[in-house]
Parts: C-alpha cells; structure tokens; sequence
C-alpha cells in the first residue's frame, strides 16, 4: 500500500513540476501567441492532474490533510475557472456549470473560514491558513457571481478573469514547491507568494483596464 501511495505522490509531484515551469513559461512569453497557449494548455493539464492527485492522496489513511484537500479543490477551481473565462469573449451568458464551478467553491470557502475560526479559537495549528485561503476563495467567488449577474455589460473583463484565475493556480504551484518540495512549511512561505500574486494580478488589471480606455478614445 505505501509502495502505491509513493507511486502517487510521485507522479504528483512530476506533474505539479510540469506546472510550475510551464505556469512560469506562460507568463514569459507574450499574451495571445502560440507558445503562451500551448504552454497555457500544458499548465492547465499539469495543474489539474496533480490537484486530482492530491485529493486521492489525502483520503488515504495516515495522509489524511483536510487543509491540502481543500486548497487542491481550490486549485482545480483557479484552473477550470480560468480557462472557462476565456468563453466568454464570445458568449454573453453564464452557463450552469460556470455557476456550479463558481457556487460549489463558494461554499467550501466558507466552511475553511468556519473551520479556521475554529482553529485560531482552540489554539489548532493552520487555523490562520484556513481563514487566510477561504477568505480568498470568498472573494474570487463573490466576484464571479457579479460578473454572471450581467456579462454583456461586464463581457471585456474575461481577460481580467483569466489572468487572475491562472496567475492564482501559478501561485498554488509555486507555494506547493516551497512547501512541499524545499520543506519549507511556515506561515511566511505560505502567504507571500499569494501577496505577490496579487500584486503581479493587480498590475495586469490596471494594464488591461488602460487599454480599454485608449481603444475608447481611439474609437471617438
């Protein structure tokens, strides 16, 4: 059994890795082009392969993690997500799955904010995590139901969408090494790739956001 369940960590941890450097070559290379949507794809397949992977892995007796059980659902939201945004440069409504994907993650956020209260409550180690992340998703969520409630108004954010979505699955990735890879498992390496995340998120919709404002005044 435990000769299997090294079997599965590895093949993980190989497609976590082919995340991680395509994740990273994507966003090397220049939005729109062929090798940044072959990479994309890469990343996708890499990303959702080795979250599945982890949810088997942490059911299974003497691996049992609620925290990376629930941050690999996390991460298969980021992915499926952000590649569903790419849908709507073209449609104008939000279907049932986008719905199901985005009302099934709020939910669970809420249940790791309750559970990490509870946590920091009784003095349980990760309680702050749980919080920090269900916060996160909370958000992203929240955000995903306005965006549905009216897309045609909305519809040019897509690529905001997208972005964000991918750049937050990146992050998962990057901090999945640190942690797990390098060993490194402390608050700090937890939550600084999400905050400079953020940042890198924050600066592509100011981008994205002035050029829509120039392709306006180019239309006047």
């Amino acid at each position: 059994m435990e000769q299997t369940i090294k079997i599965l960590i590895y093949i993980h941890a190989f497609f976590g890795g082919i995340g991680l450097i395509t994740g990273v070559g994507s966003i090397i290379s220049k939005k729109g082009t062929n090798t940044h949507q072959k990479l994309g794809k890469l990343f996708s397949v890499g990303m959702l392969t080795s979250s599945v992977l982890s949810l088997l892995i942490c059911w299974i007796p003497k691996h049992h993690n609620l925290f990376l059980f629930l941050i690999g659902i996390f991460t298969i939201y980021l992915v499926v997500s952000g590649n569903r945004a790419i849908k709507f440069k073209s449609k104008n409504k939000a279907d049932l799955f986008d719905k199901i994907i985005s009302g099934t993650m709020l939910l669970l956020s809420l249940v790791m904010i309750l559970i990490g209260i509870y946590c920091v409550l009784n003095n349980i180690t990760n309680g702050i995590l749980f919080v920090f992340f269900g916060s996160l998703g909370l958000f992203m969520t929240v955000k995903d139901f306005l965006f549905f409630k009216n897309v045609s108004k909305n519809k040019n954010n897509w690529l905001q969408k997208h972005i964000g979505k991918m750049i937050g699955a990146l992050i998962a990735s990057i901090t999945a090494f640190i942690v797990a890879g390098l060993g490194i498992g402390n608050l700090i390496t937890w939550i600084t790739p999400s905050i400079i995340g953020a940042l890198y998120i924050i600066y592509w919709n100011q981008k994205t956001n002035y050029k829509k404002i120039s392709d306006k005044k180019a239309d006047l």
